[in-house]
């Protein structure tokens, strides 16, 4: 079976050995093992990792982005209190998905002893 590269296999959310098994049940929530290939998950520990990367990464872009807003247009503070979360959530949730399966990936790849193999 060819190794599926882990950056690929975390954009698409799969299983970091086929590429082919979806690697989440729910929204964050990885599976036990991988319904095509079998790869045994519960092992998996991506940590705070993908958490703590989105908070410099995202919190870097919306600072950027809410200083200009306010250099700009100067809205009333009420606007940054509805504008900032609204934009916030939504992305760091859809960050959260392939940066997770993406560490998992990478756990996969350089400790496969630890992930059961």
């Amino acid at each position: 079976m060819a190794e599926v590269a882990w950056w690929r296999a975390g954009l698409r959310c799969r299983c970091p050995r086929c590429g082919q098994g979806r690697l989440f049940t729910g929204l964050l929530t990885v599976r036990p093992s991988c319904p095509v290939c079998g790869l045994d998950l519960h092992a998996h520990d991506s940590g705070d990792g993908p958490a703590v990367l989105i908070i410099f990464v995202l919190a870097s872009i919306v600072v950027g982005l809410a200083f200009w807003v306010e250099f700009r247009f100067e809205p009333p503070l009420w606007v940054h209190a509805v504008l900032w979360p609204i934009v916030t959530v939504p992305l760091a949730i859809l960050m959260m998905r392939p940066l997770k399966a993406a560490f998992v990936a990478l756990q996969y790849r350089n400790r496969a002893s630890e992930m059961g193999l």
